[in-house]
C-alpha cells in the first residue's frame, strides 16, 4: 500500500474545477485512519421543498470516501471508481455547516469499503453511508 503524502493545501486544490469544489466541500483532516471534510450549506444544495438535498450529503460522504481511497491505493494501482455506495438518512440541516467523518473497513487489492457519517452544527448524526470502491490498475498492471 501507498500513503499519499499530500497536504491539506493540495488535495482541496484538486477540487476546484469538479464537483467538490463547484458544492464547496473543503478536507480539513486526511490520515490513514480518518478523513474529516466539512461544506457550508447555502440555498442552492437545497431541494425545491426547502429541505437539504440528499445528493448533497452524499456528494459530501462519497467525496471524503473517495479521496481516502485514493490517499490509500495499493501499490501499482492506477486509481479507483465507485461501485456501490448506500445512505440511511436520519435527519437534516438547512444552515450552517455539514460534516463528515470518513473512515475505511477494507483495504483490500481489488477493493476498498469506507463507511462515513455526516452530522450537523448541532452535533446530530444525519446520514450513515457505506461505499465499495472497485481499484483499477492500468493495462498489465494486474487487476
Amino acid at each position: 500500500m501507498t500513503l499519499s503524502t499530500e497536504t491539506l493545501e493540495t488535495v482541496n486544490a484538486r477540487s476546484e474545477g469538479h464537483l467538490p469544489g463547484l458544492i464547496g466541500i473543503v478536507f480539513t483532516e486526511m490520515s490513514p485512519e480518518v478523513v474529516r471534510a466539512e461544506l457550508p450549506l447555502r440555498p442552492d444544495l437545497l431541494a425545491p421543498n426547502g429541505f437539504l438535498h440528499a445528493a448533497t450529503v452524499v456528494a459530501l460522504a462519497d467525496t471524503a470516501c473517495g479521496y481516502g481511497c485514493r490517499m490509500l491505493l495499493p501499490k501499482g494501482a492506477t486509481g479507483f471508481t465507485t461501485i456501490e455506495l448506500k445512505s440511511n438518512f436520519l435527519g437534516t440541516a438547512l444552515s450552517g455547516t455539514i460534516r463528515c467523518e470518513a473512515r475505511p473497513v477494507h483495504l483490500g487489492r481489488t477493493t476498498q469499503v469506507w463507511d462515513a457519517e455526516v452530522w450537523n452544527d448541532a452535533g446530530k448524526r444525519m446520514a450513515l453511508f457505506r461505499c465499495t470502491q472497485a481499484v483499477l490498475y492500468g493495462r498489465g498492471g494486474g487487476g
